[in-house]
């Protein structure tokens, strides 16, 4: 995943737009916020088709959202991609 979007994370609803368009906003929670990971394949199959995908994403990674699955990752994939950037970021 090398691709990253500039996204302005203040809590101004111009910037929050993105939000009604994701698909996850006509699924209920328990899709998003599975009780396991072994279970977050069904969000994982959502966020796959969602065309806002990537701003979820990189809003989660900017904002520490540490439950749930944003924009296709888990909260360990999401760990493990910002270790990535920090990484390629210090080399």
């Amino acid at each position: 995943m090398s691709e990253r979007l500039t996204v302005d994370c203040s809590n101004d609803p111009e910037n929050l737009a993105w939000q009604s368009d994701a698909l996850c906003a006509q699924t209920g929670p328990e899709i998003q916020f599975p009780e396991s990971r072994a279970s977050d394949k069904v969000a994982k199959a959502v966020c796959a088709r969602c065309m806002v995908r990537l701003p979820c994403l990189e809003y989660a990674l900017l904002n520490g959202e540490k439950f749930g699955v944003w924009g296709g990752l888990n909260e360990k994939e999401r760990e493990q991609l910002l270790e990535q950037r920090q990484a390629q970021a210090n080399e």
